[in-house]
């Protein structure tokens, strides 16, 4: 059974920073690119980064780029994302996706298996 747990949401003010991890089992991890995606209150589900399995290829959405950096431990079977200069509009509930193969997608009906996610509230 796939298993993404997230963690490292909360509540920070704008400007802040955080450092969101994801923690995968029930699957080679190797196999398997990694992203985060974020939801908003009435908004569609949307991309924020996606790292490759072996970690050579990366890439992020318009919005994130030079403020947030997505990361992988395959030895612990975790990805992070860390975000930082954090604005109000980065609100949202983030969510750990896994795509099994080597190339990095940026759209969500692409990726397998999903977290149940975790919350992100940035106060202005």
């Amino acid at each position: 059974q796939v298993q993404l747990v997230e963690s490292g949401g909360g509540l920070v003010q704008a400007g802040g920073s955080l450092r969101l991890s994801c923690a995968a089992s029930g699957l080679t991890f190797t196999s398997y690119s990694m992203a985060w995606f974020r939801q908003a209150p009435g908004q569609e589900r949307e991309f924020v980064a996606a790292i490759s399995w072996s970690r050579d290829r990366t890439n992020y959405a318009d919005s994130m780029k030079g403020r947030a950096t997505i990361s992988r431990d395959n030895a612990k079977n975790t990805v992070y994302l860390q975000m930082n200069n954090l604005k109000p509009e980065d609100t949202a509930v983030y969510y750990c996706a896994a795509r099994s193969g080597t190339v990095t997608m940026s759209v969500p009906d692409r990726y397998d298996y999903w977290g149940q996610g975790t919350q992100v509230t940035v106060s202005s």
